[in-house]
């Protein structure tokens, strides 16, 4: 059996998972973050990106947007906006948000706004390819 720590992500609205795990996979905000039991110390901030950890022989895939990583060596804990499986995204309000992302784009804005528009896009575009991804 392969060695395993604490796994806990907090969406916003949820406990997304709290348990033993194997393996965690993360986009962290300069590149790919592999988490294995007895992990160094660290606190990272994370982009909208694809979670992937394996319980017990099995990878798990979600999206998640926006949040921080705390990594310990015997546990981590995921801080998002949110977290979903890819059988829990809304393919249809998804690609919705997109649209609607896009179209606030082609106007004009301010600064904030752009910023804000284009956060709002790619939170739809990685909810998109997560469920296209890995939802059969």
């Amino acid at each position: 059996m392969a060695k395993t720590f604490y796994l806990e992500i907090i969406a916003s609205d949820r406990i997304f998972f709290q348990g033993d795990c194997e393996h965690l996979v993360i986009t962290a905000i300069d590149g790919l973050l592999g988490i294995l039991a007895g992990h160094e110390p660290l606190v990272t901030s994370l982009p909208t990106g694809e979670l992937k950890y394996m319980v017990d022989g099995e990878w798990k895939h979600a999206a998640i947007s926006e949040g921080f990583i705390e990594v310990m060596p015997d546990k981590a804990v995921i801080l998002a906006d949110s977290c979903e499986l890819p059988e829990e995204i809304d393919i249809k309000r998804a690609e919705e948000a997109r649209q609607r992302a896009e179209e606030m784009l082609r106007q004009q804005q301010s600064i904030r706004e752009y910023y804000e528009t284009q956060a709002a896009l790619n939170r739809a575009m990685n909810r998109l390819k997560i469920s296209q991804k890995h939802f059969r």
